[in-house]
């Protein structure tokens, strides 16, 4: 499944992202607030999250999970990720995201989770759930601008980079929240992997 957004293109990992996602996302002060992102992050650790997305199969496969891709005039480059995926502990959809730290604070996490939102209620998925940790509040302001409310509950989650539990804001979908029709003009997969191998080439 690709996408396109204001700025971004939204495409699937392949195996040759595996040194620019490791480069991308391998400052400690963007995996500490991942669940599940060790630190260091290596190329090898990349491999294994393509290998894990390439596996999956079912319901599963169509599930958004997208490397957001700054489109410029050049090689589109890889600033971050977003996805949607069965949270470990009860199965329940959980949407996920990171921004490159070159690239915070310019709204890309927004446009990105906001697409991924909209592409889950266009595929008729139940209400999604998110988190974020408490000490990164800034999580909490784009899960605000995408339609999600605080559930007033605080969990515990595993911090594979922090080696240990932290203290977890959950938040749940509001379907009522308006996020804006998705794009009528929304170009198809092929044109968009055909755009993509024209930048890469």
């Amino acid at each position: 499944m690709f996408a396109r957004t204001e700025r971004l293109l939204l495409r699937p990992p392949f195996p040759e992202d595996a040194a620019a996602i490791a480069t991308a996302i391998g400052d400690e002060s963007v995996v500490r607030n991942l669940v599940a992102a060790p630190f260091p992050y290596r190329e090898s650790d990349a491999d294994a999250f393509i290998a894990h997305v390439t596996a999956q199969d079912g319901a599963d496969r169509r599930l958004p999970c997208w490397l957001m891709m700054l489109r410029t005039a050049g090689v589109p480059r890889i600033i971050g990720g977003v996805g949607i995926t069965h949270r470990a502990d009860d199965g329940e959809l959980e949407l996920g995201y990171w921004v490159a730290r070159s690239h915070w604070g310019l709204g890309f996490a927004t446009e990105a989770a906001r697409h991924a939102v909209r592409t889950a209620r266009a595929m008729g998925l139940p209400p999604l759930t998110s988190g974020h940790f408490v000490d990164n509040p800034a999580s909490g302001a784009v899960l605000r601008k995408v339609g999600f409310r605080p559930s007033g509950k605080v969990a515990p989650r595993f911090s594979l980079a922090r080696g240990g539990d932290v203290d977890c804001l959950l938040f749940a979908e509001d379907r009522d929240a308006d996020l804006g029709p998705m794009p009528s003009s929304a170009p198809s997969d092929d044109d968009l992997r055909s755009d993509w191998r024209l930048h890469a080439a």
